[in-house]
């Protein structure tokens, strides 16, 4: 970790020797280890210190800008002066874009502390104590563990030649584990910014996984159709994934590929569902700005069923004279603005109590291989996995093979029946989701597999 000092020098070097109109600097550090295990031994142990440096210089900017961006992870003076030279001649060859009206100014960033000293300080041998415990439960049941265990710290700063300047440190501690049987399998994880979390929960979290890989031994085949279904956690944090990367975007709006589009003030999913990004809980994975300083707004994207709102960065305000919602990704970027600390409202219900109505469904542990079918309709087709089973008359009877799922997940959204009582942190591939366990009353299966 470099601390908020010396990278604001480093920022202040960068902005001294750029000759752009308009300079951002957003620095990444990272200081981790990994930690893991396979065939129910530990077999690699590595860790990462790194520092990224990303240049964006603005030319012209009047009456239309061109815009370079390049990195380094060499801090050197000589290093620096050379990442500036080469964003500039990137942007020196780029083609105008008259619809950039500017980086973003400064504006006061809200004081969130998210960095646990014993997840930034936790040792290789406090890693190898839980992933041990999880081989060794695995080896006593007969079964075989493999996954990771992460723990580090890191800091991210945003400064440009408006005078924006914002630095935020924080931890992660993040563990998974999937455990095989002859003819099953089982999983489990936990992800938190304190790894005594997991410490804790080392125990329970073999034992849910274990005890899954035995349960789902020796499945039966089962037809594909529509089906009630509860879905743990695991499976519902992929549902937020693929709607705030599909339609939760102020580009994917403008573009006209996004759900959202013409339906804000419509009532497009449940009235039992409520759907929003907050980037200051310390229940998800925080960051009180974006990445280009700006701060954090709490977007609701769906309140009781009704569609209300997309996230924002700077550039996709500007083309609606709107103001930045604080969700924009290190340029260059494709995507636009993303969701990256998405949560969805918890309800009455536990697991237990979502069973009793079921006369005949399926237990979903979680989603595999998921893609879209159709963007608009929010059609996504994927895979069960680890540990699927029958439900009959109110219980679970016996584990199936797997099945694919070919299904619109607003759809899914329509037909929600319970909602969990509680919500776990699921990692995603736009950030941190905190979800609950969902009863779905109709679910389509289109295909089935021999496993």
């Amino acid at each position: 970790m470099l601390g908020q000092k010396k990278i604001r020098a480093i920022c202040d070097q960068v902005l001294a020797a750029s000759p752009a109109d308009q300079t951002e600097v957003v620095v990444l550090g990272e200081d981790s280890g990994l930690t893991r295990f396979a065939n129910s031994y530990i077999h690699q142990n590595v860790a990462e210190s790194n520092v990224e440096l990303r240049v964006r210089v603005v030319l012209d900017k009047h009456p239309a800008a061109r815009i370079g961006v390049a990195s380094t992870n060499d801090l050197s003076a000589a290093a620096i002066r050379q990442v500036v030279e080469t964003a500039t001649t990137i942007a020196q060859h780029q083609k105008e874009n008259s619809e950039f009206h500017s980086l973003p100014g400064p504006a006061p960033i809200p004081a969130l502390d998210a960095f646990v000293e014993r997840t930034a300080g936790f040792t290789p041998e406090g890693r190898a104590q839980v992933a041990g415990l999880i081989c060794q439960k695995a080896v006593d049941a007969g079964v075989v563990a493999s996954g990771a265990f992460t723990t580090g710290s890191y800091e991210y700063a945003v400064a440009n030649s408006l005078g924006t300047f914002a630095y935020f440190p924080t931890t992660l501690a993040d563990i998974n584990t999937v455990v095989m049987s002859d003819t099953g399998a089982g999983y489990a994880d936990f992800a938190s910014l304190d790894v005594q979390d997991i410490v804790d929960r080392g125990e329970a979290i073999a034992n849910e996984a274990v005890g899954k890989a035995l349960r789902s031994r020796h499945p039966v085949a089962l037809a594909p159709g529509d089906y009630e279904v509860i879905l743990e956690e695991y499976a519902v944090a992929d549902i937020l994934d693929f709607l705030g990367y599909l339609g939760f975007s102020a580009q994917a709006v403008q573009e006209g590929r996004s759900f959202m589009g013409g339906k804000f003030g419509q009532k497009i999913v449940g009235e039992n569902v409520t759907i929003w990004d907050d980037g200051l809980s310390l229940a998800n994975l925080p960051m009180p700005f974006d990445f280009e300083g700006v701060p954090k707004q709490r977007v609701t994207f769906f309140n009781k069923g009704v569609a209300t709102a997309v996230v924002y960065d700077s550039y996709t305000a500007g083309k609606e004279g709107k103001q930045s919602t604080g969700h924009a990704l290190p340029a260059p970027n494709t995507f636009g603005p993303l969701p990256l600390h998405m949560a969805m409202a918890t309800g009455n219900s536990t697991k237990e109590e979502m069973l009793k109505d079921i006369k005949k469904g399926l237990w979903v542990t979680r989603f595999h291989y998921t893609r879209v079918v159709h963007p608009l309709l929010t059609i996504i087709t994927g895979m069960t996995r680890d540990g699927t089973f029958l439900i009959e008359d109110g219980e679970i009877t016996q584990p199936v093979k797997n099945l694919r799922f070919t299904q619109s997940y607003l759809e899914a959204l329509n037909n929600v029946e319970a909602i969990g009582q509680t919500a776990k942190l699921e990692r995603g591939f736009l950030g941190g989701n905190l979800v609950p366990a969902l009863k779905i009353a109709k679910f389509t299966f289109s295909g089935a597999t021999e496993f």
